[in-house]
């Protein structure tokens, strides 16, 4: 004789906003859950007698209920989650959500519940869900495959993006394609038009449609040279023709990216305009090549600082000697050129000839590499070494407690 079938699951999207769930249990189970039930704009009241300390500090946002799980907790409830780590407890929160035919979810018995919680993933609008037999590892793993395929273009995604005229200002990141955000990587998705510099990840310009029209903005240094005042017309241009407008940028907008002068230009002009933040690469680079920024016992701050003008420059906004008094790290971008007249400076104005000194070049980037030094020497190691933008210098102590075999310390 067959033996029966569990039914499958009728797969539907709960409208929670405003409305009451009931959590019953403070473990790592609910921890995962209740954020993604606040996003949904549900009401929580989690029940348990003790909670993480990153549920309790939900506190503010969930109604939190310290002590065992009660019948009542329920009334007024749309949907409740059993994820106690006690079976009995998880059954009795299931048997009183069925009489007040509440659908709920048992974290420890999928079939011991009126509901299972599937694998959710998100590509711009559209949410994916999918419910395995019982088997979540391998929901989750069909999840990721089918999001990194809408993400990748692998899958049709017509649709799923924002596609209204205006410029969206997207920060990519240090260089590495990895390292520019879901939301960046969405955005030129969605792009009629993608107007970039040679800093950004150049890489995902291949990904962009045939029917996108891409403009390049490259600026090199003592080389070719498109002028702010271009790029802000060719935005605003394109955007008020009715094209949506991706303005793609190596590192965080407005880290020395002149990106709030895109934004001027586009309130001006009336376009509409957001924006992607992206990783600074004078965090990131450093971070990825092993030197943190600050360091406890070492380094309370972290100034960063263009170095695109020499000290003692009439336009110079840097008070140098300040700069030298500081005791933490400094991060220098845009200063291979300048940065003998820079370490002189800091010298002269008070700051140890043997600070220790890292230059990054191409951070992130399969040719990165790292050159360390000190401030007395730095001016001549670019040198001898042919360094060229982009790098990053980074002056501290810091250098040396990523670094102690080159700068062993007493």
């Amino acid at each position: 004789m067959e033996s029966a079938r569990t039914p499958a699951p009728y797969l539907s999207g709960l409208v929670l906003a405003d409305r009451l769930v009931v959590v019953v249990g403070g473990g790592h189970v609910a921890q995962r859950r209740v954020p993604a039930l606040l996003a949904a704009g549900a009401v929580v009241r989690l029940v348990s007698p003790e909670v993480t300390p990153a549920l309790e500090g939900m506190g503010t946002e969930i109604d939190l209920v310290l002590r065992e799980f009660a019948e009542t907790d329920l009334d007024g409830a749309w949907y409740a989650v059993a994820a106690t780590d006690d079976p009995a407890v998880n059954a009795s929160v299931a048997r009183a959500a069925e009489e007040r035919r509440i659908f709920c979810v048992r974290s420890d018995h999928a079939v011991g519940g009126s509901a299972w919680t599937p694998a959710v993933g998100r590509h711009g609008s559209i949410t994916v869900g999918v419910l395995g037999n019982r088997e979540p590892r391998r929901s989750a793993g069909l999840r990721d495959q089918i999001v990194t395929a809408l993400q990748d273009g692998q899958l049709d995604s017509h649709g799923a993006h924002d596609r209204s005229p205006g410029v969206v200002l997207v920060g990519g990141g240090p260089g590495d394609r990895d390292l520019v955000t879901v939301a960046g990587r969405h955005a030129l998705a969605s792009a009629d038009v993608v107007v970039a510099d040679r800093l950004a990840p150049r890489e995902l310009l291949e990904e962009l449609g045939p029917h996108v029209e891409l403009i390049d903005v490259t600026k090199l240094p003592r080389g070719r040279y498109a002028a702010q005042e271009y790029i802000n017309e060719v935005i605003v241009e394109r955007a008020l023709a009715g094209k949506r407008v991706v303005r793609f940028k190596g590192g965080d907008n407005f880290v020395f990216g002149r990106g709030y002068e895109e934004i001027q230009a586009c309130a001006a002009a009336g376009v509409p305009v957001t924006v992607v933040p992206g990783l600074s690469s004078a965090i990131s680079v450093p971070a990825r090549a092993g030197i943190p920024v600050t360091h406890r016992g070492v380094a309370h701050e972290f100034t960063v600082i263009s170095g695109h003008l020499p000290p003692g420059h009439p336009e110079s906004l840097v008070a140098w000697d300040a700069v030298a008094q500081l005791r933490g790290t400094v991060v220098l971008l845009m200063a291979v050129d300048n940065a003998a007249a820079i370490a002189t400076a800091l010298v002269a104005a008070g700051r140890p000839a043997s600070t220790p000194v890292a230059v990054i070049a191409d951070g992130t980037l399969p040719q990165e590499r790292t050159v360390l030094t000190t401030l007395d020497t730095l001016g001549d190691r670019i040198a001898e070494e042919g360094l060229r933008p982009p790098a990053i210098i980074v002056i501290g102590e810091v250098v040396a407690v990523a670094n102690p075999q080159e700068f062993p310390r007493g």
